[in-house]
This record gives structure tokens, sequence and C-alpha cells, in this order.
């Protein structure tokens, strides 16, 4: 009928696309900002593109470099960034009976998606399979792309730190609190994980306050 029509009209290809193109735009320029850093830090600009071709996770990436640019350690890297991609578990798994059943296909699907390809995907109460590609395909194009310009782009720009890219991790990370701050509990965990952090930062390797920090989400677990 026309509920069906309309519903194969949403879910395709290219309303994924046209749907993502404005987030595309800021992805592709994170991207840049990724890959100046990456070049600059201890992170080379090949593996600054191999990463982005295959992590496909943005703040994990920056918390990545973030670490590794403080005199952190691999393993320290690899922790924060296992932890801040342990959101797609939940994730992952409220699309996954959108994705296709051949294994091969099912996984190189799966690397599409992310935050903003989730979000577009899900236009009522079943996620919409072609549209999660088409935008997750546009996305991760413009993030690879955006890592690339800024790996190149970084031989003549120089200290990242001029352009204010050295503070691209912590703002990203600003605004993600920001917008979570809808009661009383979220806004006492972003406190008492802000007071976490400042408090080890002295005493301890950098990248272990951030994650002894996000211990304050355990407040969430009171009823």
């Amino acid at each position: 009928g026309q509920n069906r029509a309309m519903r194969h009209a949403a879910d395709s290809y290219r309303g994924g696309v046209v749907a993502a193109i404005p987030l595309a735009i800021a992805v592709g320029a994170f991207g840049v900002s990724f890959g100046v850093l990456a070049a600059a830090a201890r992170l080379g600009g090949a593996e600054a593109v191999l990463m982005s071709a295959t992590t496909f996770g943005g703040s994990a990436q920056f918390a990545a470099v973030a670490v590794l640019t403080q005199g952190g350690g691999v393993a320290t890297a690899l922790v924060a960034v296992a932890l801040l991609n342990s959101r797609y578990l939940p994730i992952g798994a409220s699309v996954a009976s959108a994705l296709h059943p051949n294994p091969v296909l099912r996984f190189f699907e799966a690397q599409l998606v992310v935050d903003e390809s989730w979000a577009i995907a899900h236009q009522g109460e079943r996620p919409l399979r072609r549209r999660l590609i088409g935008a997750g395909g546009l996305l991760y194009s413009a993030w690879v792309a955006g890592t690339i310009a800024g790996v190149l782009g970084g031989r003549f720009i120089g200290d990242p730190g001029r352009l204010g890219l050295d503070a691209a991790f912590p703002a990203l990370f600003l605004v993600l609190v920001v917008a979570q701050l809808r009661s009383r509990r979220a806004a006492a965990a972003a406190l008492l994980g802000g007071a976490i952090a400042v408090s080890l930062v002295p005493f301890t390797p950098a990248g272990v306050p951030v994650l002894v920090a996000s211990a304050a989400c355990l407040l969430g677990l009171r009823r």
C-alpha cells in the first residue's frame, strides 16, 4: 500500500546519502583535524590514514592520539579506544536485524554503523538498512578523505596548536557532555568525573585520569 511505498522510498541508499551530506561536511573537517594532529604526534601519517580506514571511530582515534601525544603508552591508548567504542555494543545490537544475513556482507556493513548513520537509519520503529549503508558510506568516505587531507596538509600547517586543533579532542567531549546534562544525576556524574580526572593528573600517567574518571558513570546505576 501507500505506507509500504513511502517506507521503500525512505529506505534507499540515495536517501541515506542525502540525509548525511551536512554531517559529512563536519566529519570531513574533523578528519582533517585528526590527520594533522596524528601526523604531528607519535602516530605517523600512513598509520593515521590506516587507522581511519580500519577503525572509523572519531572520538576513539582522538583519544588514542591524545594519550600518545601526552606520553602515555600504547596499552593505555588501546584501553581508551576500547572504552569509547564500547557504546557500539548496544548500537550494533539495535541494528543487527537490519543487516545483511550473509556473514561477509554483514561484517562490512557493520563497519558503517556509527552514531550518525545509526540516527539517520532510524526513521521509525525499525532501522532502515539501505539508508544506514548510504549514510555510513558517505560518512566513512568523508572521514578517510579528511584524514588524508590533514596528513598531507599538516606538512604545511606545522604545529597544529597554532590553529587550536590540539583542542579538538577535549572540545568534542565537552560538547558530548553538555548535550547529556539533562538531569541532576547526569550533572553529578559529569562533575564527579571531572573531579576524579583533575585530582589524578599530577600523580598518574597520561590517559589514566580519563579512564578512571569514567567510573563516575556508575552513578547511572542508582535507582
